[in-house]
């Protein structure tokens, strides 16, 4: 036994136990957390939404494939030359790198890597694009015209009126939805694994209402051919046709509707913090965010130059 408090690794049957020696006290044998790499990521994952996950692995797992090491020989060396790998844009490489920094610091919290070797990660500063990621009020009406499918049409309603994120409003059942005086609210379990309540305009609840076939409270607000749940993937493609149509750029994406609902709400002096709590933003910095996107003033008009 070492004078100096150190540890050493022991096995007892298939599980490995961590053996913390000190000078002062009786040996003490703590199971280890994580007997390999799948298994701290599975620890890493568990209890995230279903949307994280399945973006986290496909992150971890391009990481992986690229440095074709376990988790505890990776260098920060090997994590640099991953991310100058990446050829994506900007905000999609934060996001990988967020992923890979959470998952090491994870790691060593539970004790499987000696060392957090990501945390010296710097993430490059890139040209923030949400402005232009933001429909005009003319475009979003073009676009709500165009589809004449009253489920496509109620989902572009829904979007825009409420704001949600894709993931919400494809697992919307009926049993979300509920009539509130003249129009209704509907309830979604959102990111970070949050539920909120939206209360809804006149015209989403309206081109709702005209989709309801039935009263069955378990059946999908948003049925697919095999009268199952739309996916994201369908939504998406859905949104992307209408928006064609419209003749909107090739890029516009359900989000777009998102960050259009946010803008305009706050043009017309929506409270911040209203917008934040129908967003489902956990920062009210985030939705900060949409009133330097789109100023309403700037300090050029207080010059005397016209």
């Amino acid at each position: 036994m070492s004078n100096n408090g150190d540890e050493s690794c022991t096995e007892l049957g298939n599980r490995s136990f961590v053996t913390l020696h000190s000078p002062s006290e009786a040996t003490e044998m703590i199971p280890s957390q994580a007997d390999n790499d799948g298994q701290l990521i599975d620890l890493w994952l568990h209890g995230r939404p279903a949307t994280t996950v399945k973006a986290y692995l496909a992150d971890i797992a391009k990481m992986r494939s690229h440095i074709n090491k376990p988790l505890r020989s990776i260098t920060l060396g090997d994590l640099q030359g991953f991310m100058d790998s990446l050829t994506l844009k900007p905000s999609s490489v934060k996001r990988k790198v967020n992923a890979v920094k959470s998952l090491f610091a994870f790691g060593q919290k539970l004790g499987y890597t000696r060392l957090d070797v990501a945390r010296p990660l710097k993430i490059a500063s890139f040209r923030d694009e949400l402005s232009e990621r933001i429909l005009t009020t003319d475009e979003v009406h073009r676009l709500l015209d165009i589809e004449r499918n009253p489920r496509n049409r109620a989902i572009m309603f829904l979007f825009y009126g409420s704001g949600i994120r894709v993931s919400e409003l494809a697992s919307l059942k009926w049993k979300h939805v509920a009539p509130r005086e003249s129009s209704g609210q509907i309830t979604v379990f959102g990111k970070g694994g949050k539920t909120r309540s939206i209360l809804i305009p006149q015209q989403t609840w309206n081109a709702l209402m005209k989709i309801k076939r039935t009263s069955c409270d378990e059946e999908p607000v948003f049925r697919s051919r095999k009268k199952g749940h739309l996916t994201t993937c369908q939504i998406w493609r859905i949104v992307k046709a209408a928006a064609k149509k419209a003749g909107l750029k090739d890029t516009v994406s359900c989000h777009w509707l998102r960050h259009s609902h946010a803008s305009h709400a706050l043009d017309r002096r929506a409270p911040i913090h209203l917008v934040q709590a129908t967003l489902g933003h956990a920062s009210i910095a985030t939705t900060g965010k949409y009133l330097h996107a789109r100023p309403s003033d700037s300090s050029g008009n207080y010059l005397g130059m016209d």
